[in-house]
């Protein structure tokens, strides 16, 4: 199953995955052959996940390998694209160096923990928006920061994250800390801090009261909502919400059976 779905979060695994499969086939004795045949799956995408593009084999193996073997990464920041940007642009980034400790995978999406030697401080960065150049300069492993990594990873807003391909994209201010919407943030949503208790959340939906709907999941005040679209959704969306408290009645017990 995992040779199955395996191709579609790293790109250009299919043939090789399909390969090891009639491999392990091949030797498998014939019960165990029978089941791993009626496992055979189609992976169809739910509106509800919120996938990022399968990601390059040849820089996750580069990055991968700079882990192990504790060298040094020089790293220059893509596109969303995948493009690389050239010096004037607006978005240009001079390259880094970092010391590569650990991937992490979450919500379908290759992360990297890494020091980073200019500002001397950690970093989290999408392995997908890496151009990495490995080098042969060693370093010691550092302690990784906090007791949690995975906490480290989910509750960074600046990762790298850009706003996945949807129908609509849409943002609002919400009166909470960016660690804490980051961590509950839908995959390919992008958060901005704004100060020690306020962000700006920019996600994308199948529709725009899609996207109200996710914001109201953080149960906290929002304001500055963009574009209109979104704020007329919202709209729309609190009408219905009043008609069904003005209509409903919760203290009948006939209703709640």
């Amino acid at each position: 199953m995992a040779l199955q779905t395996a191709p579609s979060t790293v790109f250009g695994l299919g043939d090789d995955a399909a390969r090891a499969l009639a491999a392990l086939e091949q030797v498998m004795p014939a019960p165990l052959r029978a089941s791993m045949q009626s496992l055979r799956l189609t992976r169809l995408q739910n509106y509800w996940e919120f996938p990022a593009p399968p990601i390059d084999s040849t820089a996750l193996t580069a990055v991968g390998a700079s882990v192990r073997h504790r060298h040094v990464l020089v790293t220059e920041t893509l596109r969303a694209d995948g493009s690389r940007p050239e010096p004037g642009d607006d978005d240009f980034l001079p390259a880094r160096r970092i010391e590569p400790h650990h991937l992490v995978v979450w919500a379908g999406r290759w992360y990297l923990v890494a020091y980073d030697l200019a500002d001397h401080e950690w970093r989290v960065r999408r392995v997908d928006r890496l151009h990495p150049r490995p080098t042969t300069h060693r370093f010691t492993a550092r302690e990784l920061p906090g007791e949690d990594l995975a906490q480290f990873v989910m509750r960074s807003h600046d990762r790298g994250d850009t706003p996945a391909a949807w129908p609509c994209t849409g943002s609002a201010r919400l009166d909470l800390p960016a660690d804490v919407v980051a961590r509950w943030a839908p995959g390919g949503s992008v958060v901005e801090h704004l100060d020690a208790n306020h962000c700006r959340l920019t996600l994308g939906a199948w529709s725009w009261a899609g996207i109200a709907g996710i914001l109201a999941t953080f149960d906290a005040d929002l304001s500055d909502l963009r574009p209109p679209e979104l704020v007329q959704a919202g709209r729309r969306l609190a009408r219905r919400w009043a008609t069904m408290t003005e209509t409903g009645d919760s203290d009948d017990p006939a209703r709640l059976s």
